[in-house]
């Protein structure tokens, strides 16, 4: 007769201990290492499944580099392109993919309009559905309109899941969510880091033998990273994260991770009565409600992935009555603001420091790259010296503690787009302005230092 086993995991980073511990070795965690119980081995009703590592399969045998023959992966469009854009140009059969975001963001909404897309092709589907109803998806499908041949399963077993799955023989398997799915073979609850890691291993090793892709979808934590063990990222093939404002239209949908194709490319979806709708032209859409004559607004050209989208970075200067004045941000780097910020004191001579200061990204995206220095520090001297900046104008670079201006990537791609768009003018670094020819129609203005941008935003 088989025996309970227990083990001691960190909740945090999903390492084992012999014993328990106040503190996680691994991560320095506190209070974070629980005691899981394994209990003895059982197969579900109806099933003959022997358990598998991931990926393996059997008879397996060595084999020289020089023997093995490529696949050619047949890839299945999902209809929706700026998805197969991020894939690498579709599904690949027996792929994992992973994908995150924040509570209504839209995760199960791209879910069922990928299988909805299947079941119109013909194709069997299962949605797996932990955390609703299937009355719940029924009135999501109605308001997306969803194929109603879509086969909805409520469960949060895995080994029934799995006794189901074939049984239906889907071409395609979503689970919504990871973290509500258990094992018989677990006695902790389900979410926990052993419930996730061993749930996650059987799915992928069912989808690696039966050739199904399969969509997880997780939840992130508050810090915006999948919650449960950083293995999970690691045994999937593709990890997916959908970015934006809930209350807003736009989403971005970014790959971080992906074995059949580019990694951080990144799609972008407008949020509509009908579900997700693929924007073709993003930067005319973020520009559209752009203020004209602003103090405080510039454009910037930025690169998500491989693609450039122009966005609107604003400041607000205004005098303050506090002994700490406020600096806040949002969508961009709180710190790296707030040395810009120093820069603009100590280089160009603006007193700041009288001031709250406020700087976001319109449109509730995200901007994280070094070439936003040069956007965020002309956007902060418009809005200080109540100067607007011409509306023709886009603004990119890096920017030096010491006041000095650097080249950044992609500077011809992020031309390309501002003149598509009829922008007239770009302030760029000096070694930019060097080095390329810029678009017909497009004036290149070569900034060197702070000094130099405060002068040509004045």
């Amino acid at each position: 007769m088989a025996k309970t086993r227990s083990s001691f995991v960190c909740q945090q980073c999903g390492c084992q201990h012999p014993k328990w511990v106040g503190r996680c070795k691994d991560c320095g965690a506190w209070e974070s290492v629980v005691e899981e119980t394994i209990a003895p081995s059982t197969k579900a009703a109806g099933s003959n499944r022997t358990s598998l590592a991931i990926g393996a399969s059997r008879n397996a045998a060595p084999v020289k580099l020089s023997e093995v023959t490529p696949e050619s992966h047949a890839r299945i469009s999902t209809d929706l392109e700026e998805l197969d854009r991020v894939l690498g140009g579709g599904l690949v059969p027996g792929s994992v993919i992973l994908l995150g975001g924040d509570p209504g963001i839209g995760k199960s909404t791209i879910g069922l309009q990928i299988l909805s897309s299947f079941a119109r092709a013909g194709k069997k589907t299962l949605y797996v559905t932990g955390e609703e109803s299937p009355e719940q998806v029924k009135l999501r499908g109605d308001r997306l309109g969803a194929d109603e041949n879509v086969t909805l399963l409520p469960e949060t077993c895995v080994e029934e899941i799995l006794v189901h799955a074939d049984r239906v023989a889907p071409e395609i398997l979503l689970i919504d969510s990871i973290q509500t799915v258990h094992s018989r073979e677990l006695t902790s609850a389900p979410g926990s880091v052993g419930q996730v890691r061993e749930c996650a291993a059987t799915l992928v090793t069912r989808a690696k033998s039966s050739s199904v892709p399969t969509i997880l979808v997780g939840h992130v934590t508050k810090e915006g990273t999948i919650a449960g063990p950083r293995v999970l990222e690691h045994v999937v093939d593709t990890v997916l994260y959908f970015e934006g404002d809930a209350d807003g239209g736009l989403r971005l949908l970014r790959a971080v991770k992906n074995r059949f194709g580019p990694t951080n490319e990144v799609g972008v979806f407008e949020m509509g009565e009908n579900g997700l709708i693929d924007v073709n032209n993003p930067s005319a859409l973020l520009l559209a409600e752009r203020p004209k004559g602003a103090a405080g607004s510039v454009v910037l050209p930025a690169i998500e992935g491989t693609r450039p989208l122009l966005v609107e970075i604003q400041a607000l200067a205004a005098h303050s009555t506090l002994a700490m004045p406020r600096r806040t941000t949002l969508g961009l780097d709180g710190n790296r603001t707030a040395v810009l910020t120093a820069i603009a004191d100590k280089r160009a001579g603006l007193k700041l420091y009288e001031h709250d200061l406020f700087a976001s990204v319109a449109g509730g995206l995200k901007v994280a790259e070094p070439a936003a220095d040069l956007a965020i520090l002309a956007a902060i001297m418009s809005s200080a010296r109540d100067q607007a900046i011409a509306e023709n104008t886009v603004v990119f670079g890096e920017v030096g503690l010491a006041g000095e201006v650097r080249a950044v990537r992609h500077a011809e791609t992020r031309l390309r787009e501002a003149a598509k768009l009829g922008f007239e003018r770009a302030l760029v670094p000096q070694a930019i302005a060097r080095q390329i020819k810029p678009p017909a129609g497009l004036g290149v203005t070569p900034i060197a230092s702070v000094a130099d941008l405060l002068r040509a935003v004045g």
